[in-house]
């Protein structure tokens, strides 16, 4: 097992950067007119995931990184949302945000199995 020395270190913060550049792709692909509506609504929420894992990380105390990942674990929920969403009025295929859900679903059993350890 490698050791971890900063944030980039963590597995979590990895497949969060993954999600966010498959998010950042997807988008890419969406109609103009969606920039400043789902386009910018995925993209926050993708980056958020990964930010919030590295702030949580560089904070003083577990609990104040618990609620960094509580938040990371929010992002994820509210990801998925907008793929569904953005699904159903046709800016994506289901193929393409099944994908990046698929990661999400994993991404949130690692969050919720850190912090059931760091809460020990």
């Amino acid at each position: 097992m490698s050791a971890i020395n900063d944030f980039k270190d963590l597995k979590i913060w990895q497949k969060g950067m993954d999600i966010a550049e498959k998010c950042y792709f997807l988008t890419k692909l969406f109609p103009r007119d969606e920039l400043y509506g789902m386009v910018q609504q995925i993209r926050r929420a993708a980056a958020s995931i990964p930010a919030n894992i590295s702030e949580g990380y560089g904070r003083r105390t577990t609990p104040e990184y618990i609620r960094f990942l509580n938040i990371a674990q929010g992002s994820i929920n509210e990801l998925e949302t907008h793929l569904i969403l953005s699904q159903r009025i046709g800016l994506s295929k289901q193929q393409e945000t099944e994908v990046i859900i698929s990661l999400l679903r994993e991404e949130s059993r690692m969050i919720i199995a850190l912090i059931k350890r760091l809460e020990q």
